[in-house]
């Protein structure tokens, strides 16, 4: 009976991802055909023929199509993002946009455009990055009591550093040049600014980062359980730690870098995988990454029906789901 239990359980993990593989491709399918110009099957089929109008063209392949790969990066990034530090910080409310790293990356990002390097397709994810990593330094330093990584020392340090950075952008909006107050846009979150030349550097450079931390989930379990339970599986938890932090830390100034500030997501999808599946990080890495990117799409079609032809800004959707949770997860 021992013996069959590895078998039944990848077993059990190929049905749930391949399940999860299925809706996204289902939601993604519903994000091409709706918006505010409905378009059907054959539509799609005669644009894929060359019979199609340039008009279903550019909705097709400049506008709905790259915005629908953008969502699952942006998704998949800032989930796995969020299971990786609940596991690494061992705090069920760790969360890019909670620990103010989002507001670092989206400062960054600011500082790119203000120096007037936003244009290039490199230039603003780096700095993005820079950002997001000095946010999880300045964070993780605070959080620390006596020597002790202190939860909710934690929590309240990246509330205040992430409501210091939106206030730097905030003034930055007032003060300087219009250029910076439609990049102001990227606090509330936004998917329709899509550049593809953007998208085609970021989007392999999540894809790497998040496969390596699937690879390092059986060290996260075991960091999870505590630094001696990790030493005593032969985690090597200093390099671990360090992996997740610039990891976590690059898929957040990533994804703010080509989307803004979409919150919750990180929050959301790892507790929902824990929920449904487990909290082996095993299955709960890659179900994030995957309910990620399901998840983001789907918002984003909320964000473009709901008061179609206007477009609520995705972020707008994320919280308002992600915000009650958080509450009831304070709680507990």
């Amino acid at each position: 009976m021992t013996e069959r239990r590895p078998y039944l359980t990848l077993r059990r993990s190929v049905g749930i991802l391949s399940a999860l593989l299925l809706l996204l491709l289902v939601v993604s399918a519903f994000s091409l055909f709706i918006g505010a110009t409905d378009i059907g099957l054959a539509d799609l089929w005669n644009v894929m023929t060359g019979k199609g109008t340039a008009t279903h063209e550019i909705i097709f392949f400049q506008l709905r199509l790259p915005r629908i790969v953008l969502a699952m990066i942006v998704g998949a990034g800032l989930s796995v993002a969020g299971a990786a530090f609940q596991s690494l910080l061992r705090n069920p409310l760790a969360e890019p946009y909670i620990l103010g790293i989002s507001s670092g990356g989206t400062v960054g990002a600011f500082v790119a455009i203000s120096l007037g390097l936003g244009l290039a397709p490199v230039t603003t994810p780096l700095f993005s990055f820079a950002g997001s990593g000095l946010v999880m330094f300045l964070v993780y330093t605070l959080g620390h009591r006596r020597g002790v990584l202190d939860p909710h020392a934690l929590l309240l340090s990246g509330i205040m550093v992430g409501a210091f950075f939106n206030a730097v952008i905030l003034v930055s909006v007032a003060v300087f040049n219009q250029e910076l107050r439609t990049a102001y846009l990227w606090l509330l979150g936004n998917l329709s600014a899509t550049d593809t030349g953007t998208i085609a550097v970021v989007a392999p450079v999540m894809l790497f980062a998040s496969a390596v931390l699937v690879v390092h989930a059986r060290s996260l379990n075991l960091i999870a359980a505590g630094d001696e339970t990790a030493h005593q599986g032969g985690v090597d938890v200093a390099r671990v730690r360090a992996i997740g932090y610039l990891l976590a830390s690059l898929l957040t100034g990533l994804a703010v870098s080509v989307s803004g500030v979409i919150g919750f997501v990180g929050l959301l999808v790892p507790h929902a995988c824990r929920l449904l599946f487990g909290s082996d990080n095993r299955i709960v890495l890659p179900a994030s990454v995957i309910g990620g990117a399901t998840f983001l799409v789907g918002c984003d079609i909320l964000s473009r029906v709901v008061l179609a032809p206007s477009e609520i800004p995705v972020g707008a959707i994320t919280a308002a789901v992600g915000a009650p949770l958080f509450v009831y997860l304070l709680k507990r």
